[in-house]
C-alpha cells in the first residue's frame, strides 16, 4: 500500500518538472549563500563547445564591492581517470589562485564588480584553449571558430608552400585586427560596447561585465580545438567573499544562467556515447530472460508458487524501465533534453523496479512459499521498514535526475540517496541470515536433517550472492567509474546491468520450479505433517516407528494429562 502511495506522490511530482535530465541546463538561483556552486561536468571531445551565459546577478549585501570575489571556474581533471568533482571538494576558493602560479589545468573568471570587468586568467593545460566573448564576439566570431580538423589539412598544406604563403596570410590577419579595431572605435556612443583586453605575457584577458537594471550579465564560449583539450572539465561558480558577522555564510546572491555543453552531433558527455545503445541491448537481453523464465513456469507448472510470477513481473519491469532510460539518453543526444513524456515513464517503471526488487528478495530470503507461507513478526517489521525507505531512495533518485547540479537541494538528495540505498541493502540481508539459522535448528531438532542442509547451502549461496551484488553495483563498480579514463565512463553503466542479469539469472536458477529443486522435495508445513522416523534398527523392533505429531495432538494429550 505504501509503494503504491508512494508511486502516485512521485508521479504527481515528476508531472510539475520542467526539463527533466538534459544537457541544456537553466537554473536560477534566489538568495544563495554558498561558496562554490558546482554547475556542470561535461566530457569533451575534439570540437566539443561549452556556451555559458549568466544574467540577472544580484547582491544581496552592502558591502564594498571591492571586497566581493566572485566569478567562474572551469578545471580539467589532473588525470583521465579520476572525475572532475572528486579533484578539489575543498571549501578553498579557487579564484584566489588567479595571481599565483600553479599547475593545474584551470581557467579562472575573475569579476571586478566595480570597474565592471571580468578578467580572465588560463592556467596549466588550458593555456591554448579558445575561448571568446561576450555576446558580440559570439555572434560574429564563434561562426567562424577554429576547427581542428580543417587546422590540421591547413597545417599539412602550409608546409608544403613557399615562406611567401605565410607572409600573406600573417598580412590578411594584421589587415582583419585593424578592421575590428577600428570599427570597435566607430561603434555608437548609445551603445554599451564590450571591451576586450589581453596581456600575453600574463595570458590574462579582460572583457567588459555589463550591467544594467542593477544586475550583471556575462557570458563566454569555449571551443576545444585539439585532442589534447579533450577531458573531463567542470564548471563552478565561486562567491570567496564571508559575512564579517556570520563567518559561516558568503554573500546572498540571485543569478540565473543557462549552459549548453555538446560534442560534435551529440548533446552527450564523452563517456556517455554508447549509452543509448547500450540499455537498448540489455533491455532486450532482460526481456528475453524473461520470456524463458515464464515459459520455463508455464512447463512446470505443479511446481510453480506465487513467487515466481512476482519474479516474473521483476524481470519484465526491470526491461522495459532501462528501455525507457535508453529512449531517454536517445533524445538527450540529439534534442539535448528528455521529451517529458517518456522521462515520466521511466520514473515510474524505475520506481516500480525498485519496489519489486527489494520484496522479491526479502520474501526469498525469508523463505516465503519454500519453507512458509506465514511471514513472522521479524519478517513483517523488515517490510515494514525496507519497502518505505525503497521508496525514499527512488524518490531521491528521481528527484536527483531531474534536478539541475546546481541547485542547493541536489546535494542533499545525492546524500539522502546513498545513505538510503545502503540502509536498505544492509536490511534485505537480515532475513536470508534468519532463515540461515532457522534451517540450522532444524537439521538438529527433526529427522530431516539431510534435507534442511540442502536447502541451508543454497541460502547461504544466495547470501553470498546478494553481498556480492550490493559490493559491486555500490563500490567496486563506482571505484571503477573513477580510475578509467573519461571516455570509458559508460563502463561504470555496462557493469551495473550485466551484474544485475547475472544475478537475475543465477537466482532464478537456484529457485527455479523443478522437481529436482531441493526447496520442493520437502512438505511445505513442517508442523502439520507427520513423518515416520524408525526408533531402532535391531532384530526385534525392526518395524515399529514413531510418528511425529501435530500440535492439535500435543494439546490433546497435555490436557489429559492434566
Amino acid at each position: 500500500m505504501m509503494a503504491g502511495r508512494g508511486s502516485w506522490a512521485v508521479l504527481l511530482f515528476v508531472l510539475f518538472l520542467a526539463g527533466a535530465a538534459a544537457r541544456i541546463h537553466h537554473l536560477t538561483l534566489r538568495d544563495d549563500t554558498r561558496s562554490r556552486v558546482h554547475l556542470n561536468t561535461f566530457g569533451f571531445n575534439t570540437n566539443g563547445t561549452l556556451e555559458v551565459n549568466l544574467t540577472n546577478l544580484r547582491l544581496k549585501t552592502a558591502l564594498d564591492l571591492r571586497k566581493i570575489i566572485m566569478g567562474f571556474s572551469l578545471s580539467k581533471t589532473k588525470t583521465d581517470g579520476v572525475a572532475a568533482y572528486t579533484v578539489d571538494e575543498s571549501d578553498a576558493c579557487l579564484l584566489e589562485k588567479y595571481n599565483s602560479s600553479s599547475g593545474d589545468s584551470l581557467t579562472l573568471f575573475k569579476f571586478d564588480l566595480t570597474q565592471k570587468k571580468v578578467f580572465m586568467k588560463k592556467q596549466g593545460g588550458q593555456k591554448k584553449l579558445w575561448i571568446v566573448g561576450p555576446d558580440y564576439q559570439q555572434n560574429s566570431e564563434t561562426k567562424n571558430a577554429p576547427d581542428a580538423k580543417k587546422d590540421d589539412k591547413q597545417a599539412k598544406s602550409q608546409e608544403t608552400k613557399g615562406t611567401d604563403q605565410k607572409d600573406k596570410n600573417g598580412s590578411k590577419t594584421r589587415r582583419k585586427r585593424e578592421t575590428d579595431q577600428s570599427k570597435a572605435k566607430e561603434a555608437p556612443k548609445g551603445k554599451v560596447q564590450p571591451v576586450k583586453e589581453s596581456n600575453a605575457e600574463k595570458n590574462e584577458e579582460v572583457f567588459e561585465l555589463l550591467y544594467t537594471n542593477a544586475s550583471y550579465t556575462f557570458n563566454f564560449f569555449v571551443k576545444i580545438l585539439s585532442p589534447a583539450e579533450e577531458g573531463l572539465y567542470t564548471l563552478s561558480f565561486h562567491n570567496c567573499h564571508k559575512i564579517p558577522s556570520e563567518k559561516k555564510h558568503a554573500v546572498a546572491f540571485d543569478m540565473t544562467i543557462d549552459i549548453t555543453a555538446r560534442n560534435p552531433r551529440t548533446y552527450l558527455s564523452a563517456g556517455e556515447f554508447p549509452l543509448p545503445l547500450l540499455y537498448l541491448v540489455m533491455s532486450g537481453f532482460f526481456f528475453v530472460a524473461a520470456l524463458f523464465w515464464v515459459s520455463l513456469l508455464l512447463k512446470h507448472r505443479s511446481s510453480v508458487f506465487k513467487i515466481h510470477w512476482l519474479m516474473a513481473a521483476l524481470a519484465f519491469t526491470k526491461s522495459i524501465s532501462i528501455l525507457f532510460h535508453a529512449i531517454n539518453y536517445y533524445f538527450i543526444a540529439v534534442k539535448g533534453s528528455a521529451i517529458e513524456g517518456w522521462a515520466v515513464m521511466y520514473y515510474i517503471t524505475h520506481l516500480l523496479k525498485g519496489a519489486l526488487l527489494f520484496i522479491t528478495l526479502a520474501l526469498i530470503g525469508t523463505g516465503w512459499a519454500f519453507i512458509k507461507y506465514i511471514l513472522s513478526d521479524k519478517d513483517k517489521k523488515i517490510f515494514m521498514i525496507v519497502i518505505p525507505l525503497q521508496v525514499l531512495a527512488n524518490t531521491a533518485f528521481i528527484i536527483i535526475e531531474s534536478t539541475e547540479e546546481g541547485t542547493s537541494e541536489y546535494a542533499l538528495w545525492k546524500e539522502i540517496l546513498f545513505l538510503v540505498d545502503l540502509i536498505c541493502c544492509g536490511a534485505i540481508l537480515f532475513p536470508v541470515v534468519w532463515s540461515i539459522r532457522h534451517l540450522q535448528e532444524a537439521s538438529s531438532t527433526d529427522g530431516k536433517a539431510a534435507m534442511n542442509l540442502a536447502k541451508l547451502k543454497l541460502f547461504r549461496h544466495f547470501y553470498v550472492m546478494i553481498v556480492c551484488y550490493i559490493y559491486f553495483t555500490r563500490i567496486i563498480a563506482i571505484l571503477l567509474k573513477f580510475t578509467v579514463p573519461f571516455q570509458w565512463q559508460w563502463m561504470y553503466n555496462f557493469l551495473v546491468e550485466a551484474s544485475t542479469l547475472v544475478f537475475f539469472v543465477l537466482t532464478g536458477y537456484k529457485f527455479r520450479p523443478a522437481s529436482n529443486n531441493p526447496y520442493l522435495q520437502l512438505p511445505q508445513d513442517e508442523e502439520d505433517v507427520t513423518m515416520d522416523e524408525v526408533v531402532t534398527e535391531s532384530g526385534l523392533l525392526a518395524s515399529v516407528t514413531r510418528v511425529k505429531k501435530s500440535n492439535f495432538e500435543r494439546e490433546q494429550i497435555r490436557d489429559s494429562s492434566v
